[in-house]
């Protein structure tokens, strides 16, 4: 395919996704219901931050979560069943996200009626899933400190596309070359005052300055 005929045909892809994205939002609006797009890249502590929200907000809302997998596997999603939480896994086939099309095919097997809050766990990985949206209400990013100070400047589209940052694993800061104020120097040359919470979803470090955020987002939500 030459040149001049593939960039009409990605266009196309990503409208046609946009569109569907827009269909997603339609629904959760519908029933009311929160969603969140969590993305960060392999190992930076998606599963982990999430169950800590789960175990911090599910006193107060009812959630779900989507958990998308490039493999057929169900690690992340039995954590989470194992909670009494309602889950959907996607497997994407490979593909490195999630989009709005498969999100969509997984929402038919939650009870949106009954879900306040909706956490959709994307494939790890800091490039593919900035360009696809879902029609989720609040994209967020998980950085972690063993990740290096670096990713905001090695992966700009990422962390241009996000309404929340959330810096993982912070109990590791005093063990690893990682220079704060050069990784926010770089976040806020992307995405200026870009709420940021630096937190240890393992130890439960400023887990509660999150839920209390997130908790103050949803109710301003149901207010619309």
């Amino acid at each position: 395919m030459s040149p001049t005929t593939r960039i009409p045909v990605v266009e196309k892809i990503f409208d046609a996704n946009d569109q569907v994205a827009q269909q997603n939002r339609s629904l959760f609006d519908l029933h009311h219901t929160f969603a969140i797009n969590v993305m960060a890249s392999p190992g930076a502590g998606k599963t982990t931050f999430i169950l800590k929200t789960l175990e911090g907000l599910s006193s107060k809302y009812r959630m779900a979560v989507i958990e998308g997998d490039t493999a057929p596997v169900t690690i992340d999603s039995d954590k989470v069943s194992a909670m009494g939480i309602p889950v959907v896994q996607i497997n994407t086939g490979g593909d490195c996200h999630l989009d709005a099309v498969m999100l969509h095919a997984g929402l038919q097997s939650l009870p949106l009626q009954d879900v306040d809050i909706v956490l959709i766990e994307n494939v790890g990985n800091l490039i593919c899933p900035a360009a696809f949206k879902l029609g989720s209400h609040l994209n967020l990013l998980i950085a972690s400190i063993p990740e290096g100070d670096d990713k905001p400047y090695k992966y700009p589209n990422m962390y241009r596309g996000l309404d929340v940052l959330v810096v993982n694993k912070m109990d590791l800061l005093p063990y690893v070359d990682f220079n704060m104020a050069y990784f926010q120097q770089g976040v806020e040359i992307l995405n200026p005052g870009l709420r940021t919470f630096p937190v240890s979803a393992k130890t439960g470090e400023g887990m509660q300055a999150w839920y209390n955020w997130l908790d103050e987002v949803v109710q301003k939500h149901r207010q619309k």
